[in-house]
């Protein structure tokens, strides 16, 4: 990476924003984003991990501090599953459980300045690396399209084949007007991964570009530097709320999502 002194404030926020890439043949489609990939699942194993050390040994008596956080918190999405989704919990909960705690941690690296996380890459001869995963579309829209074929599996589960080509096609206009319906049913099953990805994806982005934009410019003098630090202060509080609350938001609009899909217009 360039030294800081050498990037002005628009190729410093493009290079933060740039990922590192693996080209996979000749297709450009077949990009790996590798900073992402990595990121993703380090954060899904140390959510694995975290949970595995309040159940190592669990106590059926007083529990200890950590077992009993881990257990407030999947109480609450627990709730939060029973009072959304009105079948057998039985796969929605693990689902909700892991949509919930993975995208929070990912959002969580967002607290952490860029730089202290692309120098130290730097100093081995990583050029790119944008840390948070959720501000990549690739990231949040492949969580959003795992829930589309949740979505179509329960469909299909609740229904049967038949019964949901049967209502893919008929309603809610009814026999006569299947072309309508065919082109409403598609937005309307297509719009939801869509805007699953995209308001995550958007809100995440927006506020890794604000983060930098404070940053770069905190670094003009003592009194740009005393109101960056002012102002990303207030901007890292406000994102306090933000971060939780998007992963919260996805995970309730897939519980939706999944109990919408079993229902029969």
């Amino acid at each position: 990476m360039a030294a800081d002194t050498d990037l002005t404030p628009t190729s410093y926020i493009q290079h933060h924003l740039q990922n590192l890439t693996l080209q996979v043949g000749d297709s450009p489609f077949m990009t790996l984003h590798l900073d992402t990939l990595i990121t993703s699942l380090l954060m899904g194993g140390l959510m694995v991990f975290a949970f595995w050390l309040a159940v190592r040994k669990p106590t059926a008596g007083v529990p200890g501090k950590w077992q009993a956080f881990v257990e407030i918190l999947l109480e609450f999405v627990n709730n939060q599953v029973k009072d959304t989704y009105h079948g057998n919990a039985r796969i929605v909960t693990p689902v909700a459980i892991t949509i919930f705690f993975w995208i929070l941690l990912m959002n969580l690296i967002k607290m952490i300045p860029a730089d202290f996380i692309a120098m130290p890459l730097a100093w081995f001869g990583v050029e790119y690396w944008k840390p948070v995963p959720t501000a990549d579309v690739n990231a949040t829209l492949a969580m959003s399209i795992s829930v589309f074929f949740l979505m179509l599996a329960f469909a299909i589960r609740g229904k049967g084949v038949v019964g949901f080509v049967k209502e893919f096609l008929f309603s809610p206009f009814g026999k006569w007007m299947v072309p309508f319906n065919l082109i409403l049913n598609i937005v309307e099953w297509l719009s939801k991964p869509v805007s699953l990805a995209m308001r995550l994806f958007g809100n995440m982005f927006g506020g890794e570009i604000v983060f930098l934009l404070i940053w770069v410019l905190g670094g003009a003098g003592l009194l740009g530097m005393l109101g960056g630090g002012v102002f990303g202060f207030a901007w890292m509080i406000f994102h306090i709320l933000v971060i939780p609350l998007q992963a919260f938001i996805f995970m309730m609009l897939s519980i939706v999502y999944l109990s919408l899909s079993e229902e029969h217009h």
